[in-house]
């Protein structure tokens, strides 16, 4: 039988859109419909609104919005559950467009917005969508992602550089001033015996 996947509708503030991870082949794509706005006429919501306002000079039209935008990362960061994964977010509203909206997301989702993938017409978004999958589903070696989305062995030594530390062991760096134990038979402790072992990085 041909499994061509599958279509999974779910409502923002849920189990699904905040607890449940559809990493990999799982989940692919989010398509957001709306904005997920609280009901704004909800008695504690009003009373949170008007504590943050007398309190910080948070204005209630501010926070709805934060909140609206926090709960949209929510949804859409099902698909993105690590390093390795990728999967495509639709903003299927064109509010998001909006300077007070956008400024609201965060930078891991902004980062990849380009002015080019937005207020796109159904065709160019398909167009564009099968691009990015074609250009994802090619195998890829780890070889590759060293310096992209691993660290190389050049990088975790510079970051030890700078941050003063400079002995290896394994697994990372441990600083030097710190000396290694020994117990009462004369054996070095674990953390000092592990210095002889090389850190597991690629090269």
């Amino acid at each position: 039988m041909l499994r061509r996947g599958a279509v999974f509708f779910s409502i923002a503030r849920g189990k699904v859109s905040e607890g449940i991870d559809f990493n990999n082949h799982y989940g692919r794509c989010v398509i957001m419909f709306g904005i997920p706005y609280q009901y704004t006429k909800s008695r504690v919501l009003l009373l949170r609104t008007d504590f943050l306002e007398t309190t910080f000079g948070v204005r209630d039209k501010d926070f709805i919005t934060f909140d609206a935008i926090r709960q949209t990362s929510q949804c859409v960061g099902r698909v993105i559950r690590s390093k390795m994964d990728y999967g495509i977010m639709i903003f299927a509203d064109v509010r998001y467009s909006r300077a007070d909206k956008m400024k609201k997301l965060p930078g891991w989702i902004l980062q990849y917005m380009d002015p080019q993938h937005t207020n796109l017409s159904t065709d160019r978004a398909i167009t564009t969508a099968k691009h990015f999958l074609r250009e994802m589903g090619q195998p890829r070696s780890l070889n590759e992602e060293v310096g992209v989305t691993m660290y190389s062995r050049n990088q975790i030594e510079k970051m030890a550089e700078d941050m003063g530390l400079d002995e290896k062991f394994a697994g990372g760096f441990r600083d030097t001033s710190s000396t290694g134990g020994g117990n009462s038979d004369g054996k070095k402790n674990g953390a000092t015996d592990a210095n002889n072992m090389d850190l597991d990085v690629l090269n």
